[in-house]
């Protein structure tokens, strides 16, 4: 019963730090959806569209993906018409770059800078959209979208200040309701595995991954939540677990960038299939990246550390 309970208190807790982020957040970005700053952002990135091989108006979903989520995204990509190869433009990019403002606030309150996350994103998502624009020469054929997105922002009808602003308290307080009820759950379950020894059964099996991406074992559990339930509900695991398992700031930081760039690798990845794209290359694309990132990083820091190293030790002879 003690488990039960510490579990619980760590879950309210955790529930609380993360809500004090994620209300205000939410409450924004709702009300800036009301606003001409999403027009104005959209009109500002147009330019650049063409480097992707994608129209100015798929500029569109990009900023409604990124300043609200991904469902958001998913659901203005719904109203244009776009070729299969834009569409899965699209989907790549959003798949690395979504809810950019909750998800690096939260990753702000791990420990990292959120400069570091945000280039991450949406270099990966630039960057992967310009390859993709210059390696693929098919897909020219109209997409055509399977079942209709349920995710798109509700809100949108609502009109006059005091439904407005109704409306993004409503959505701040579902977003903190929503992450209670996977949270407290989840630090509940975490705190019995914890505590029966099964979070080091479980390092085990992800001992090849955290060896080929060079960072210890007391990552796993970070790691485990990130790629299963994402940045935003997995942060409350992983705030417990850089505190309690003494995960190192270099380490860190490897993860981390490894789960901006593949995180809730089943939910990001299926909600994809509303688009009628094949979801299976846009899995191996985020993990391929993911662990081709995070290994030359690793490396490079590793060496890095080295020369610093053989640095003082020469100044230290001297």
């Amino acid at each position: 019963m003690g488990i039960l309970k510490r579990g619980l208190l760590s879950g309210l807790q955790t529930t609380w730090t993360l809500g004090k982020i994620i209300f205000p957040v939410t409450l924004f970005v709702t009300l800036l959806g009301y606003t001409p700053a999403l027009d104005w952002l959209a009109r500002l990135i147009a330019p650049v569209m063409s480097w992707m091989g994608l129209p100015g108006e798929a500029a569109i979903p990009l900023v409604i993906g990124n300043v609200l989520n991904l469902y958001a995204g998913i659901g203005a990509i719904l109203s244009l018409d776009l070729t299969v190869k834009e569409v899965f433009i699209l989907a790549v990019m959003l798949s690395f770059s979504h809810n950019l403002l909750v998800e690096s606030a939260v990753a702000a309150k791990v420990g990292i800078r959120v400069s570091v996350i945000v280039a991450v994103r949406l270099g990966l998502a630039f960057v992967s959209a310009v390859l993709i624009n210059l390696l693929w020469s098919g897909g020219a054929e109209q997409a055509v979208y399977g079942f209709s997105s349920q995710g798109q922002n509700a809100g949108q009808e609502a009109s006059g200040l005091p439904a407005i602003l109704f409306e993004g308290l409503s959505s701040a307080a579902l977003g903190v309701l929503q992450l209670a009820l996977i949270v407290i759950p989840l630090m509940v379950l975490v705190q019995v595995m914890r505590e029966k020894g099964w979070l080091a059964v479980f390092s085990k099996w992800l001992a090849p991954l955290t060896r080929l991406m060079g960072v210890g074992r007391n990552t796993s559990t970070t790691l485990a939540s990130g790629l299963t339930i994402g940045l935003a509900y997995g942060a409350g695991v992983m705030i417990q677990a850089v505190k309690e398992d003494r995960v190192k700031k270099k380490d860190l930081y490897i993860v981390f960038i490894f789960l901006v760039a593949c995180h809730a690798v089943v939910e990001d990845t299926l909600v994809f299939l509303v688009l009628g794209i094949p979801v299976w290359p846009l899995l191996l694309i985020r993990l391929i990246t993911a662990l081709v990132l995070t290994v030359a990083i690793s490396r490079i820091w590793n060496q890095f550390e080295r020369k610093q190293s053989r640095v003082r030790g020469e100044a230290y002879d001297h």
